[in-house]
């Protein structure tokens, strides 16, 4: 079951993700690998929030 927020997480990693793809392709390799760097942050969040939902659920 897919709920708003797993939705909200995956719209801000494929925005993290075309934005880093972007910056590199366009010459700024530099932004373009910090950006790149958020990807598994907010995913790394975004597994944790649900984790801690599943066990406050339970």
């Amino acid at each position: 079951m897919i709920k708003q927020s797993d939705i909200f997480f995956l719209l801000a990693v494929s925005i993290s993700f075309a934005l880093s793809a972007y910056l590199w392709f366009s010459g700024q390799r530099e932004e373009g690998v910090f950006t790149a760097l958020w990807v598994p942050s907010i995913l790394c969040f975004g597994i944790y929030f649900k984790l801690m939902a599943l066990k406050g659920s339970k």
